[in-house]
């Protein structure tokens, strides 16, 4: 995938399981992860360079991207504005 413009691919983290006291969480109250890997960057809009890069962890707002399953595996595409910020 080669995205266009300012839009990142990235790869959600996979949702909790479990709870930090070890509570199994049913699939219907698991909530969406805000969290996830970018796996392409597009060339940037207007002049201006992406700030994220392939490889880097990032968090997004809840809402963010369009969901798209490509070869079988779940990606979110979205403008590199709805990222939050790089973990490092």
């Amino acid at each position: 995938m080669k995205p266009i413009n300012d839009r990142v691919v990235v790869k959600p983290a996979s949702a909790d399981e479990k709870t930090a006291g070890g509570i199994i969480i049913p699939d219907t109250a698991k909530e969406k992860p805000q969290k996830g890997e970018v796996v392409a960057v597009g060339p940037g809009k207007d002049g201006n360079a992406m700030t994220v890069s392939k490889g880097d962890t990032v968090l997004y707002g809840k809402y963010a991207g369009q969901e798209i399953n490509y070869e079988g595996t779940d990606y979110l595409i979205m403008r590199e504005d709805d990222i939050l910020v790089i973990l490092d």
